[in-house]
């Protein structure tokens, strides 16, 4: 489990499902250009969390962007897959909340096993 979401767990709250950036932010010019480094970076501090009471999606290391919704406050979890993501395993999930706010995390892997176990919980 990843250092942001361990400090801010609320009490009685567990992780359900946890995932990270897939191998793909690797093959990138930027990946290339900076020695593998700022991929690795990237990927280390990516935290994409579900706890028994909220959805945490959290990204950067120095300029953090975190993203936390309650799960009764979730309208629906949206997964986008290419052919190469569907073929390799990532994709993108876009979370829609309520009162129309959303947040997107690209490269997840697997994001389809994210989506299953978010509607499992949320049942």
């Amino acid at each position: 489990m990843g250092k942001y979401v361990n400090n801010n767990l609320l009490k009685g709250e567990k992780v359900e499902y946890e995932t990270k950036l897939h191998w793909k932010v690797f093959v990138t010019l930027s990946g290339v250009l900076t020695l593998f480094i700022y991929p690795l970076i990237l990927r280390s501090t990516s935290e994409f969390v579900i706890t028994n009471m909220r959805v945490i999606l959290k990204t950067g290391w120095i300029s953090r962007k975190t993203f936390e919704m309650n799960l009764n406050k979730i309208e629906t979890v949206n997964v986008d897959q290419s052919v190469w993501g569907r073929l390799f395993g990532f994709g993108t999930i876009t979370i829609v909340g309520t009162g129309g706010s959303r947040d997107e995390a690209q490269n997840i892997r697997k994001p389809l096993e994210f989506r299953k176990k978010f509607q499992e919980i949320s049942a």
